[in-house]
């Protein structure tokens, strides 16, 4: 029996859809699940959800549902972190603009360049706050993070904490199990690949037929210009893949955050029209907490969660597409300690990444990427607001030491209530 706790539970996507996939498992019957979320509402609506589905199908589990974290994680197993914080949509709104108003070419503000350096800063210290409370009460216990930025987060909670047992998951490689089974006409469970690199920033690597061996990769390349060409925001996507030969795993979106020619290249109607979309749907969305639990998370969410957590209670050494975690020679152009989105073996002892042979060109962009990762950590552990500065200084994206600087004290402005710390 193991007992797994859901930190963010509250939110009805998350807490009722993995609620979802737990109560399909049979290997995890008996198991004790614990949701945590600073909103008691919605914690005890959807503990209340749970607790009538468990009722009604005569279900072995145990629902705890509770505000107080430490309580929680008494004998966790198993945590799973996905919380945001404030104001999501207003936050993200001034980490992708504000930036913009200083002249600073940012196609997006989530992850990377500068959006993603302020988003990294306001939500790394309650997930470190998380994190020690973990490492005071179940040490052994698997910490498994949703939450974005996934590198930045993993990197800090490693360097605080690096015996904690830590892997991050993204849905992001969903459009890989999409979107290749239409362009080959096949099924999924067919194709054997391997992709990576960073957490929204991976490319599909290889690609073969798992009966025959044959390469499809060819077949790949010679479809992609019809199959993505007229699809929106897919400029900078045909881009990379034009001129690094490789197909992005994600959209442009996500990719130009991390590469300071994406203004010229983004499909930025594309990037625009996905977000207003995003943020609508989101808002006004209606769950059906029964359906929702009853159908568990979809295709297009591709959270692995559960079935990582049941290879390791099963010893089942499965192997998934794309695991984040810290780098130790996975990808040997990267320094071990960044954190890399790489396939992975599942047994008993855990989750083991799978080396890669990255190609020298995106693997160059990829490196461009290690000096803002290293110092917004930095500035987060030492509270420095010099270090957040530097993080902006080496972001290829950011041109000017006077936008940086003048970026950098209007979002501290804006957001002292979570950015206070910095001196």
């Amino acid at each position: 029996m193991s007992k797994i706790v859901l930190v963010g539970a509250g939110s009805a996507m998350f807490g009722l859809g993995a609620l979802g996939d737990i109560f399909k498992s049979q290997a995890l019957e008996g198991s004790i699940i614990s949701l945590v979320d600073i909103n008691s509402d919605s914690l005890n609506e959807v503990a209340k959800t749970a607790e009538d589905y468990i009722e009604a199908r005569h279900l072995n589990y145990r629902i705890e549902a509770t505000t107080d974290r430490k309580e929680a994680l008494k004998a966790a197993n198993y945590v799973i972190i996905s919380i945001e914080v404030g104001n999501r949509y207003e936050l993200w709104e001034q980490d992708w603009h504000i930036p913009q108003q200083f002249g600073i070419k940012q196609v997006y503000g989530e992850n990377g360049g500068p959006g993603g350096v302020f988003h990294s800063l306001r939500i790394i210290p309650p997930i470190l706050d998380i994190c020690a409370d973990v490492d005071r009460i179940c040490p052994e216990a698997l910490v498994i993070n949703l939450s974005n930025p996934m590198t930045t987060i993993s990197m800090a909670i490693n360097k605080k904490f690096p015996r904690m047992k830590l892997i991050g998951l993204c849905h992001e490689i969903s459009s890989l199990v999409i979107h290749l089974p239409r362009m080959l006409n096949t099924n999924f469970d067919a194709l054997k690949i391997r992709a990576g690199g960073l957490n929204h920033f991976s490319i599909l690597l290889e690609a073969s037929y798992r009966d025959s061996g044959k390469d499809a990769y060819q077949e790949i390349r010679k479809m992609v210009p019809e199959y993505f060409g007229k699809t929106s925001e897919r400029g900078l996507f045909m881009k990379l893949f034009d001129y690094f030969g490789y197909v992005p795993i994600t959209t442009d979106s996500h990719l130009g955050e991390y590469i300071p020619w994406a203004q010229e290249a983004a499909d930025h109607k594309g990037i625009i029209d996905f977000y207003t979309g995003y943020k609508k749907e989101c808002l006004s969305y209606i769950v059906n907490p029964q359906k929702r639990i009853a159908e568990g998370t979809q295709p297009e969410e591709y959270w692995r969660v559960i079935p990582i957590i049941e290879g390791i209670e099963t010893d089942d050494k499965h192997e998934e597409l794309a695991v984040n975690m810290r780098n130790n020679g996975l990808i040997a152009s990267l320094p071990d300690h960044v954190f890399v989105e790489v396939p992975a073996y599942v047994d008993k002892n855990g989750v083991h990444g799978m080396k890669l042979n990255m190609p020298a060109g995106f693997g160059g962009l990829l490196s461009n990427r290690i000096g803002v990762l290293d110092m917004t950590v930095e500035a987060v552990l030492t509270g420095s607001k010099r270090a957040a500065l530097q993080a902006l200084l080496v972001d290829p994206i950011v041109d000017s030491v006077s936008a940086a600087e003048k970026t950098l004290n209007t979002i501290l402005c804006f957001q002292a209530e979570y950015l206070g710390y910095l001196r």
